[in-house]
């Protein structure tokens, strides 16, 4: 770090796998994440460290760090970016806890939350309103705070044994009460 500054500064580790992703090409996404967050970034390609270096807005500057663990966690930047969106927030489920070290059991919940040809995260995207990811041996969701809520709930249900349909179920029969909730959010 050679500048000098005034803000703060975080280290992040990334995958080495999911730094191409946030770097982007030619540079791109790394560039255009410095100007919507005003910080500077610096990455050691070799260790998967990111420093984060605040440059102007403080707020900007700590949603930054939301949006590089949303990228680190299998989520496109463009996805990431709606972080930076008002009432929106990121959550990550760590799958090692309802596993057994060396089982494959998480294999097997991740199987069930990707569904066939992926389509069980899509019901749950569309009926949420979220983004989810699988990636690594977690689960992301990124939406707005009600949204994410029903997106855990229908994961963790998902964890614990419940059939797809069965979620799938509780997902539509509580569209409309996600509907009231986001507007109460909104308006107060």
């Amino acid at each position: 770090m050679d500048e000098v500054t005034d803000g703060n500064v975080w280290e992040i580790r990334v995958p080495r796998d999911r730094l191409a992703v946030l770097i982007g090409k030619n540079g791109d996404t790394k560039r255009e994440l410095e100007e919507k967050a005003e910080i500077a970034l610096e990455i050691d390609s070799r260790e998967g460290d990111v420093t984060v270096i605040q440059k102007g807005d403080p707020l900007k500057a700590a949603l930054s760090i939301s949006v590089i663990q949303a990228i680190a966690r299998g989520f496109s930047p463009q996805k990431a970016s709606f972080l930076f969106e008002e009432n929106s927030q990121l959550i990550v489920i760590s799958l090692r806890e309802f596993a057994k070290p060396g089982s494959h059991r998480i294999s097997e919940i991740k199987g069930r939350i990707i569904g066939t040809g992926g389509k069980t995260r899509k019901v749950m995207e569309e009926l949420t309103n979220t983004s989810i990811s699988v990636y690594g041996d977690t689960v992301s969701v990124i939406g707005d705070y009600v949204s994410v809520e029903y997106a855990r709930e229908a994961i963790n249900m998902l964890i614990n044994g419940s059939r797809q349909r069965t979620v799938y179920t509780y997902l539509e029969k509580n569209a409309k009460n996600l509907r009231l909730k986001r507007i109460e959010e909104t308006f107060g």
